[in-house]
């Protein structure tokens, strides 16, 4: 899709279209398959990757609103920017986030399994 496409989408999506803001999402899916695949360890991909595309999707929603169609560069010339462009880093954050989160809360619920394990023994 060029990028005046894709900005007449948005400008449609952020006046209230619903399909608008669909088409924009499934268009963008693969990409958010291609972040999550790209920074995920493949076993832990396996078991997050539905998480991770939900969650995902709804950032995809979110950014769609935030997008500035009048986005200027320093110097105040507009400086139209692909969309996939403007929530890589945003979906990159994300996708880091999720896992350390995850990852803490299984070392979380395994310390506290072995507390217990350690409880029963001693009883």
């Amino acid at each position: 899709m060029s990028l005046s496409e894709e900005r007449n989408l948005i400008l449609k999506a952020q006046k209230g279209s619903k399909k608008s803001k669909d088409e924009i999402v499934l268009r963008h899916v693969e990409f958010l398959k291609f972040r999550i695949r790209r920074i995920v360890l493949p076993h832990l991909f396996q078991r997050f990757k539905d998480d991770l595309l939900g969650e995902a999707i709804l950032i995809l929603y979110n950014k769609i609103e935030s997008y500035d169609l009048d986005y200027r560069n320093k110097y105040g010339d507009p400086h139209p920017v692909k969309f996939t462009s403007y929530i890589w880093k945003r979906i990159d954050g994300f996708i880091i986030d999720f896992v350390k989160n995850e990852m803490r809360n299984v070392e979380l619920t395994s310390e506290m399994s072995n507390s217990n394990r350690m409880d029963i023994c001693i009883l």
